[in-house]
């Protein structure tokens, strides 16, 4: 499995474009581009590190997880999978789990708020010719009948080929594709992007995560640790922050440091 390094992300990737997203302006205005509507106010949904579905103890972590002034619950993020079967399936799972999370126990149903998960996938969708694809619940039998449920599943191309989206989010979408920002909200985007890339901290962030999928992806933690390690090294983070990340001690990553020619 290939990660990685930090200077290679970008705006598509789920690490740098939550970090965008904790900006409560861009957010809200990024959401109102999507669903074309004005929204007052957005909060941000605070969970654990993963939300417990409640089905068959698998977890999820949405990164981008908030709800506005109605209580309309919206989780937006990246996707540069390029496996859509799997990602139609994530987006029912998705929702399931936001509603058992949402929902107290022995709650009325009623008491379910509206939710919207949206992917921006980086690549082409469904027949490859529009940007954007909306997904409620129809009735078969009767054309034009919803069945009005509060939930909606939206895709979002940064690839596509007809003009089907309003130029305010042609921009957001030209921009995640790696054009030039043209609008304020974009440029505001961009200058974000380049903070959290100029910051010591976010890299050892980085870093972190990047040595857990290690860990799970690869046989043997301690393979897998000594890679991260190596890796934080090579990017020139300093020892000290390298053990609290690792909880090893400064000794052991210098020596590691030295057995590897990096120190």
């Amino acid at each position: 499995m290939q990660f990685k390094s930090f200077d290679e992300l970008s705006i598509q990737d789920n690490f740098i474009f939550e970090k965008v997203m904790r900006e409560k302006s861009i957010c809200k205005e990024l959401l109102e581009r999507v669903l074309e509507i004005s929204i007052r106010d957005i909060a941000y949904i605070e969970t654990e590190k993963t939300m417990e579905s409640g089905l068959d103890e698998k977890g999820i972590r949405l990164d981008v997880y908030v709800n506005d002034e109605r209580g309309t619950v919206y989780n937006i993020e990246m996707q540069t999978y390029k496996n859509m079967p799997e990602l139609i399936k994530r987006s029912r799972f998705y929702h399931s789990a936001i509603d058992h999370y949402s929902m107290e126990t022995g709650a009325d149903y009623m008491t379910l708020n509206d939710c919207f998960v949206i992917f921006i996938c980086t690549f082409p969708i469904f027949s490859g010719k529009r940007h954007k694809y909306t997904y409620t619940k129809k009735c078969t039998e009767e054309l034009g009948r919803e069945l009005e449920d509060g939930l909606t599943t939206i895709f979002l191309s940064t690839k596509a080929q007809m003009n089907d989206v309003s130029e305010l989010l042609q921009n957001f979408l030209d921009y995640v594709d790696g054009r030039p920002p043209v609008d304020g909200l974009v440029q505001q985007m961009d200058e974000i992007v380049h903070v959290v890339k100029q910051s010591k901290e976010w890299r050892g962030e980085y870093m972190k995560l990047e040595m857990d999928r290690k860990k799970y992806w690869r046989e043997g933690k301690d393979e897998g640790m000594l890679e991260a390690i190596i890796g934080m090294l090579r990017e020139k983070l300093s020892v000290e922050m390298i053990a609290r990340i690792t909880n090893m001690s400064v000794e052991q990553v210098i020596q590691i440091g030295k057995e590897h020619a990096l120190l």
